[in-house]
């Protein structure tokens, strides 16, 4: 495509603004770990991410009642403080007006979940602490009525439980079980004062050496190797957040939740399993989460952050299955699809990435599309982007292609001028971007789609 057909809006002053000073997150990094307080058990208030944990916030009180009267209490505690809160939280007009509309929203018995993901598609404010709210409404956890939020919050929670008492017991502990309620059935007092199992009751499934694939001990062996991988990779989840990272009962409580969290979802999918940068997706659920103003809500993060996880997981899902990667719906399709849209938009651009300089876009959109961009920005900046993808209607891949195709174009100018090299260095480690303009750029690519 020549310069001559490049669209206006993509030569307009907008791409000489200066970006907001944005740092990205790296390990054991001083100026980002010191951005993020320590934080403290079931907090009252919304603790910021990084990057914004810097700017003071209004603290929101939740009443320890039902969720819908909490909800009742964060809009009139806004509508009254309204101009406090503009003050202290540092929030842009917009994001005040955004904030109230979202609050009005949340309020009505009945969510209008058109409008609200109208409303979040700009970004959720941090100041009211609603974003867990939002999200556990746009991926379908909560149902739009809000009479029904008590008991459909109870039931998925205590179906997670039951999942944890099933899934998360070893052999030993199964094997004890059965010899209680063997002891209560036949009443042997041999057994009862001894607390094992006589030999004839052992059956070979429960015993340690079988091999046979119904055996407990057998698919216990089999999974010790996805645990400890597991393990190793919770344990690296943003190692300079303090809410993550560190030996504060705080971060290791919030480190066995997300393993919890994966192993359980790894047994209940056996096609899938458990692949390394899952726990990259569940970060920011259970931030989100474990961070809610209730406190009712914040304990019950784990559970949540699950039934989220596999809503949000299964429009990806495919992504993860290694067998279908060269199938239509695989990863490398959807990488060919973000290559066929950056040619649509951008040909100039397109063919001196791939034709000229030959960057397969597999080298860096891998990353990009199976971990939702949550490698390439910092923290709080991959919520306001994961704002976006979550309220789309049709689902976060198609949105998240279009945000990633305007990460291609907002660094054109100095991808036209590089090489493989240069270019393969700057797109596996992003620049710092203004986020807002990003999805801005993102949003006129689906307004030139529609027409």
């Amino acid at each position: 495509m020549g310069k001559d057909r490049i669209p206006d809006w993509l030569n307009s002053s907008l791409w000489s603004s200066t970006p907001t000073a944005d740092h990205r997150l790296h390990p054991h990094s001083p100026s980002s770990a010191s951005a993020v307080p320590q934080p403290i058990f079931l907090p009252p208030a919304p603790l910021l991410p990084p990057a914004a944990a810097s700017s003071p916030q209004s603290t929101v009180t939740s009443p320890k009642s039902e969720f819908r009267d909490g909800v009742d209490k964060i809009t009139n505690d806004a509508s009254i403080d309204n101009e406090q809160s503009a003050s202290s939280s540092g929030l842009s007009p917009d994001d005040i007006s955004r904030q109230a509309q979202l609050l009005t929203e949340l309020s009505k018995k009945v969510v209008d979940l058109r409008e609200l993901r109208l409303i979040a598609s700009q970004g959720i404010p941090d100041g009211a602490g609603i974003r867990s709210t939002v999200w556990k409404l746009l991926l379908g956890y909560l149902p739009p009525d809000r009479v029904r939020w008590s008991s459909e919050l109870a039931k998925k929670r205590s179906e997670y439980k039951q999942f944890k008492e099933e899934l998360l017991m070893n052999p030993t502990e199964i094997t004890r079980k059965l010899e209680k309620s063997s002891v209560h059935e036949n009443d042997h007092s041999k057994s009862e004062s001894s607390g094992l199992l006589s030999r004839s009751q052992v059956t070979l499934g429960e015993h340690p050496l079988s091999l046979g694939e119904s055996s407990i001990w057998n698919q216990f062996f089999q999974d010790s190797e996805i645990i400890e991988q597991i393990d190793r990779d919770v344990k690296r989840t943003h190692p300079d957040m303090h809410f993550f990272s560190g030996d504060s009962q705080l971060a290791k409580s919030n480190r066995d939740a997300l393993k919890d969290i994966l192993i359980v979802f790894a047994k209940l999918n056996p096609g899938i399993r458990y692949v390394q940068g899952m726990n990259e997706i569940l970060a920011p659920l259970f931030y989100v989460f474990r961070n809610d103003p209730d406190e009712e809500m914040a304990a019950a993060a784990e559970a949540d952050s699950f039934f989220c996880f596999v809503e949000l997981l299964s429009g990806f899902r495919d992504h993860f299955c290694k067998q279908l990667d060269n199938s239509n719906v695989g990863i490398r399709a959807t990488i060919t699809r973000l290559s066929q849209f950056l040619k649509e938009h951008d040909e100039e651009l397109w063919r001196h990435l791939e034709i000229t300089t030959k960057v397969n876009p597999q080298f860096y959109a891998f990353r990009w599309i199976t971990l939702l961009l949550t490698q390439e920005f910092n923290f709080a900046d991959s919520l306001h982007i994961w704002d976006t993808l979550l309220s789309d209607p049709e689902g976060p891949l198609e949105t998240l292609l279009r945000v990633c195709c305007a990460m291609l174009i907002l660094v054109r100018r100095r991808l036209l001028a590089g090489d493989f090299t240069s270019n393969l260095k700057l797109l596996q480690n992003y620049p710092p971007s203004n986020i807002s303009h990003l999805l801005y750029v993102a949003n006129k690519l689906r307004s030139q789609a529609a027409s």
